[in-house]
């Protein structure tokens, strides 16, 4: 005898917004948050000699996503030149950190 399977969307929203679907999401912030951190730059003789590698900050919600229907890990820099580092300015060549973490950090582990 085969098996049925019949999908309840209700049921599927549920998974997706499940504590462990969350966990599993920070977790994956959290590997890519260790990538970021060894890939960050250090100005030995800047202003802020290694503030940038330490204000990395991981955070997950089960309310994400464009819809807000599902678990999203969220991975983020506080510095305020965070954006300058990632993007680069005129001055600045971009080092797009967060861009190379997620690659590198992203795939199924």
């Amino acid at each position: 005898m085969a098996a049925r399977f019949k999908m309840k969307r209700k049921g599927v929203g549920q998974l997706l917004r499940s504590p462990a679907m969350q966990a599993a999401m920070l977790g994956r912030a959290e590997v890519i948050k260790g990538v970021a951190v060894a890939l960050s730059p250090v100005s030995e003789g800047g202003p802020h000699p290694g503030h940038y590698k330490e204000s990395w900050e991981t955070d997950s919600t089960a309310r994400g996503g464009r819809r807000r229907d599902r678990a999203v890990g969220y991975v983020r820099n506080s510095a305020y030149y965070a954006r300058w580092v990632e993007y680069g300015t005129e001055r600045v060549p971009a080092h797009h950190v967060l861009l190379r973490a997620a690659q590198l950090g992203g795939p199924n582990q």
